[in-house]
């Protein structure tokens, strides 16, 4: 396993799978002179949390992750992943300019490249864009490390020529591996994923999304939907009614709704000037 320099204190760190992993060989080794048969019982049960770690979004067991912000503001933030889309993201744009709600975007730098028009808009809306990946591939976290740094480098490059360097990397899915961290090594990004969803599978599921996250959601969330189409089927009219009523819902919890860099406490991007200067 890697070990990596922590950003905050300058001094290599072990992740949580690493300390899981020593201790659970001390174990073993222990038991080995009691009885050999049991000092499997402490190995397999690494191995069956390292194979389920992956699949919880807020789950940090390899490297650090931001899922929500803390509890002591009355605010949630919204992202949106996948996009853009020609047809979907420029009415979420304007349901967000209606509500006067501020959101993040995670696109995929294939379609930031194929629709240079809809990320200047979300720019110049006021919004913040983070690293979605190149092509959002949903295996992305099961490649070789090189795979997975060249598509976050991919996606990082199609974004800077817009003026932007993103900090905030939220994986395909929101799955997390033992190879991401040495990927992201040197990045200057952390992983931002969330903590509040509709399981809508990418707005293929999308029937009363509105009810789903606001039975759930809790202050200091960050709230994941989609502004994507995954068919020609795509019942947009709905979906935009179901967006309304849940950015309505929550205002009627009494939760403000926040930029994403307010909630975590941490700049989602940063903006370069024409003079070359950055600012977050």
């Amino acid at each position: 396993m890697n070990s990596i320099k922590s950003e905050d204190s300058g001094k290599f760190s072990l992740s949580p799978a690493e300390r899981l992993g020593i201790g659970s060989l001390l174990i073993a080794i222990v038991l080995l002179f009691f009885d050999g048969r049991l000092s499997v019982i402490p190995l397999a049960a690494y191995i069956l949390v390292c194979a389920a770690a992956p699949f919880f979004p807020g789950f940090g067991f390899f490297l650090p992750v931001i899922s929500r912000g803390g509890s002591n503001k009355k605010a949630v933030a919204l992202t949106f992943d996948d996009g853009p889309d020609s047809l979907v993201t420029p009415q979420v744009l304007q349901l967000l300019l209606k509500h006067q709600v501020k959101a993040s975007f995670f696109v995929t730098g294939q379609k930031a490249a194929e629709h240079p028009q809809l990320i200047k808009e979300i720019l110049l809306h006021g919004h913040t864009i983070g690293n979605h990946s190149y092509i959002h591939d949903n295996l992305l976290m099961f490649r070789r490390i090189k795979n997975i740094a060249g598509e976050i480098k991919s996606a990082q490059n199609v974004l800077n020529d817009f003026g932007i360097i993103p900090l905030a990397f939220r994986p395909p899915v929101g799955i997390t591996g033992p190879r991401l961290r040495p990927a992201m090594l040197n990045s200057g990004m952390v992983v931002v994923n969330f903590s509040c969803r509709a399981c809508d599978g990418g707005n293929r599921w999308i029937k009363n999304i509105s009810k789903k996250i606001l039975r759930r959601i809790r202050p200091g969330d960050i709230v994941v939907l989609h502004d994507v189409r995954p068919s020609e089927q795509f019942d947009l009219a709905y979906w935009l009614k179901e967006m309304d009523l849940l950015v309505s819902g929550i205002k009627e919890k009494g939760l403000a709704v926040l930029p994403l860099a307010e909630i975590i406490g941490r700049p989602v991007m940063i903006t370069k000037t024409s003079g070359g200067k950055e600012t977050r």
